[in-house]
């Protein structure tokens, strides 16, 4: 673990979701942001996605494909931000300068395109998770409040 991660982190081990439907990228940034000390999930596509955090709880940062099978990287965090601020940096092939304008100014922290520099993209990775700070809310689908309230 790099010693900015572990500075920032603390004992919090940051999780990251990663939405994309090439298997070998998933590959390629789940290794990535292992070394960097991550713990990653990932999905092939939006639904499978809203699933993972369904089950596992909400992670610190997605990570977003603008381009999948049935529901594209906008509709996902369209969805997703109708209920929670997450953290989004969208990860995607595709350039034109209106959909990077959309994607920083409506979802996302960060936009990289591919292809992409490995130790740039987890240079940006850090630099969102610092800015976004400790979001303890993703560490349980449901967070126990007390013995009569659960929030989902």
């Amino acid at each position: 673990m790099s010693q900015d991660l572990a500075t920032f982190s603390g004992s919090v081990l940051r999780r990251i979701l990663v939405v994309d439907d090439d298997a070998s990228l998933l590959r390629l940034v789940r290794d990535i942001l292992e070394r960097q000390g991550y713990e990653v999930m990932q999905a092939s596509s939006g639904a499978e996605a809203l699933a993972v955090i369904s089950r596992e709880g909400l992670p610190h940062l997605a990570i977003v494909d603008l381009v999948m099978p049935g529901m594209s990287g906008f509709e996902f965090a369209r969805q997703v931000q109708s209920y929670v601020d997450l953290p989004m940096i969208i990860l995607t092939a595709v350039t034109e300068e209106q959909t990077v304008v959309q994607g920083i100014q409506r979802y996302a922290e960060d936009y990289i395109t591919k292809p992409f520099r490995p130790r740039e993209f987890a240079a940006r990775v850090d630099r969102v998770l610092r800015r976004m700070g400790d979001y303890a809310y993703a560490l349980a689908p449901i967070m126990q409040v007390d013995k009569q309230l659960e929030v989902d």
